[in-house]
């Protein structure tokens, strides 16, 4: 496992679990969180679960991402726009897990080099990535001009 020279330390708490709260400590992120009725939960309005809050937080650094690898290549990927749909299910072997699929659409940019781009940022420099990868099966879309 590689290791990390810290930048900066994201913090926050959750209390209630999935029917709960979920804060940073600095209070920039807050969420009243609910069970979805797909779970047999209460599905509450205006309620999240944990997975928008990772499909949200993996969208942006995926989009952080492919912007850098662009700009690496003098090119800009600034106005793309990042989905990120998570999904959650039985394991085959118990338990919960995860899927993940990756929209990316930037007209600006030719498809080939689109698509590039995403394999670069998801290959070599998205946190998120990395630690999805073997635990997590993540699929990229890519829509380029």
């Amino acid at each position: 496992m590689d290791t990390i020279k810290p930048l900066f330390t994201a913090t926050a708490m959750a209390s209630g679990g999935r029917n709960g709260h979920t804060e940073s400590d600095d209070g920039l992120v807050k969420a009243d969180l609910s069970v979805p009725k797909e779970m047999g939960g209460p599905g509450k309005p205006g309620t999240a679960t944990p997975e928008h809050l990772f499909a949200a937080g993996y969208a942006a650094c995926f989009g952080g991402a492919l912007d850098f690898c662009a700009r690496q290549q003098k090119k800009s990927a600034a106005g793309a726009r990042i989905t990120c749909s998570v999904t959650i299910g039985p394991r085959d072997g118990g338990g919960f897990g995860l899927a993940v699929k990756l929209r990316v659409e930037d007209a600006s940019l030719p498809q080939a080099e689109l698509a590039a781009l995403a394999n670069e940022a998801h290959e070599k420099i998205c946190p998120y990535s990395h630690a999805t990868r073997g635990n997590v099966p993540v699929k990229l879309e890519i829509h380029g001009g």
